[in-house]
């Protein structure tokens, strides 16, 4: 028996076998270089590829609102001991915002960023939104991983303990994600 089936709140050490050690390198490079990436598209690359990706906005915002009412009906059916249906809904939810992040890439890499045209309090409100979504995404990507890594080893007590924290991270970003683009192209200050 495992020592978590036998105490769930017993710590196991992290790097407790050579296939963690593994998994854990692999998520440190794969997260490291996404964050890398991104950081030149958005602060580093200005745009300027011939594509007209100018639909794209609204596909990312659903990719969102997709994700977080799929994260929604995940944390119902875990709570009602649906683990199949539980599955499948986070790998629909990951693919989601996997299709978000990928268009969100190309879309940025072809236009470059957006730029705010509101001001006053509405102006603080979205940089605190934008702000607060952006460091809490970073950690969307090593934090799923993990959580996916560990209910595929059977590791319910360390795949509980990463979702309880990625759950609200992950919904709050894919909630935000979806009022940004209302915020950059539904408002009457919106940049067409």
């Amino acid at each position: 028996m495992s020592p978590e089936a036998q105490n769930p709140l017993r710590p196991v050490p992290l790097l407790a076998r050579t296939s963690d050690r593994s998994f854990y390198v692999f998520n440190a490079v794969l997260s490291t270089v996404a964050l890398a990436f991104l950081a030149y598209i958005l602060l580093v690359r200005r745009g300027g590829g011939g594509a007209d990706l100018r639909f794209l906005p609204p596909v990312n915002a659903a990719f969102n609102a997709s994700a977080a009412a799929l994260l929604v009906a995940a944390w119902v059916a875990i709570k009602r001991r649906a683990i199949l249906t539980h599955k499948y809904l986070m790998v629909a939810a990951f693919v989601a915002s996997s299709l978000f992040l990928v268009c969100y890439l190309a879309y940025h890499f072809v236009h470059g960023d957006t730029k705010f045209q509101g001001t006053g309090p509405v102006r603080a409100l979205y940089f605190f939104i934008l702000i607060s979504h952006i460091v809490l995404s970073m950690g969307i990507v090593p934090m799923a991983l993990a959580s996916f890594y560990f209910a595929f080893k059977a590791s319910f007590a360390r795949h509980r303990a990463v979702a309880r924290v990625l759950l609200p991270i992950w919904l709050y970003v894919s909630v935000t994600g979806v009022v940004i683009f209302f915020m950059l192209r539904g408002s009457p200050t919106a940049v067409p």
